[in-house]
Order: structure tokens, then sequence, then C-alpha cells
């Protein structure tokens, strides 16, 4: 694949979204730490400003811009303020997202689908629309979309799985739309397994009109214990930022962090191509 170390280099422009913490957070390290300068964007404000602060004090060059990603106006201030700041940008992360309910998918409500698809997909759309106009400006540019590799299998993860598949196709047409144009804005969708994350604690960010699941059942409790071991277990997030740095220098589109999912992977594949029904992969 073909170099492309110009885009991460000091002096450029990146926009991370979800930056207060996990793969955001550890993304903006990575990047101030080769010489960009980061626009972080989250929706926790406090968290935001210490993140922020944390970075600075590391010596990143760093500017925190509270954002709600599911909000288009939010996602177009954040590129008026990024421009109006540093003249262009060079790298944008899509990366902000939640898990969602776990309940039955005829169990959710409206409300608890319109804020998964608000941050997980609308989050992305939000992000190619305001951003992509500006890398086409750049000699040098890129778009990495967090989804995760359960846009890759099949799992029975309800709404995540729903967006985390929506992700990777809106990634697989911007990135050919972007090579009909002989575009220099090169695409990446990340897909990662388990990372040490808080992404288990999304209703930390649950709007007040989308009221709290119910407390789960036996089997909702274990798979939600489950779950959360793994997610403990998991890769660090330095290791994921790491990977989409080498992605994003190399052109590489589909980032997996977990190769051993790779099997679950070709899995799906065969059942597609063979129409038999789907055997989900319960914790991908």
């Amino acid at each position: 694949m073909q170099e492309r170390a110009d885009v991460v280099a000091p002096g450029r422009v990146a926009v991370v979204t979800g930056a207060a913490s996990g793969i955001g957070l550890a993304l903006s390290r990575r990047l101030a730490s080769d010489g960009m300068r980061v626009v972080m964007a989250d929706i926790e404000e406090p968290a935001l400003a210490e993140a922020a602060q944390v970075l600075a004090a590391e010596g990143g060059y760093v500017l925190p811009v509270p954002t709600d990603v599911s909000r288009a106006a939010d996602v177009e201030a954040l590129r008026d303020r990024t421009l109006a700041e540093f003249g262009g940008v060079h790298l944008v992360c899509n990366n902000a997202g939640v898990t969602g309910p776990g309940r039955m998918l005829w169990e959710m409500t409206q409300a608890d689908w319109d804020w998964v698809l608000g941050v997980n997909v609308w989050g992305v759309v939000n992000g190619i629309r305001a951003f992509v106009p500006a890398l086409l400006r750049e000699d040098a540019a890129h778009i990495v979309n967090t989804a995760s590799v359960a846009g890759l299998v099949t799992a029975a993860l309800g709404p995540y799985s729903v967006t985390k598949h929506a992700v990777v196709a809106l990634s697989e047409s911007l990135h050919l739309q972007l090579r009909q144009r002989s575009a220099a804005v090169g695409v990446s969708v990340l897909c990662p397994g388990w990372v040490r994350t808080r992404i288990l604690d999304s209703d930390r960010n649950r709007p007040a009109a989308v009221a709290p699941p119910p407390e789960p059942d036996a089997v909702g409790l274990a798979v939600r214990e489950t779950a959360r071991a793994l997610v403990e277990s998991g890769m660090d997030p330095a290791g994921v930022a790491d990977a989409v740095v080498r992605a994003v220098r190399t052109g590489c589109f589909y980032v997996l962090t977990h190769p051993e999912m790779g099997e679950a992977v070709r899995l799906r594949a065969e059942q597609v191509l063979s129409g038999a029904p789907p055997e989900g992969i319960p914790f991908p």
C-alpha cells in the first residue's frame, strides 16, 4: 500500500470525536505526540476539559470543543471552529459511540433507537458531511470511521450491531466515491474487538428523554457480566491508536485490531453465500 505518512505529521490538524476517554483519548494522545494539532470533541464537557488538560501538560497541542455528534449543527460548529483556529484539517476520526440498551429489538422504544442511531450512525454521517469538503481541499487527508468487529460478523448485539454494520457500509461507499473523484482523501474503517474503554457505561450520556432500561433478567445479567469481564481484559486503547496511525500512513482500509476474529468474519461470509441462517457470535 502507498505510504501516506504526510497526513500524520507535525503541524497537521486532526479532529477526534469521543475524545474524552477510551479509544478517542488514546487517538488524541498518539496524534498529539506525533506533533499534530488535535481538536478533541466529546459530549462530556468536564471529562473533555480534564482530558485536554492532561494532554496539554504532556506537551500536546489540543483544543477541546464540546460536541454532540448526533446534532448536525454541533458537528458543523466543530468544523467551523477547527477551520477558524487552524485554517484546515487533514485527519478526521469519527469515533464517538454508545452501546445502547440491552433490550430485545421489539422492546426498544423509539427514543432508544433514536439515541443509538443518532450517535453511532448520524454521528458518522454528520462528520462526513461537515468535514469531507474541507478534506478535499488539502494535499493529503484521511478520514477514519470507528465501527467494530460487530460490523463484520453475526452477533446478537441489537442496535449496536445494526449501527456498526451501517458504519462499515458508509465507509465503503465513501471510499468508492472518493476514488471516483481521484481525491487525495483516504478512508479507513476501524473494527476493533474488545478494548478497555467505558463503552459499557454509555448510559452516563443517555439523554434525559430516553428512559433507563429495565433491570436485566438472570440471562441478561450473565451476558452483561461476561461482556464487562471481556472489556476489562481487552486491548489497551493505545494499541488501537497505533493501529489507526499505521492504517492512515499505509492506506489500509479495514483496520482489524484482533486477528483472531478473522474466523468469525469468514464464517459470516460463508453463511451469506450458502444461504444458511446465521449462527450468532455472542461476544465478538
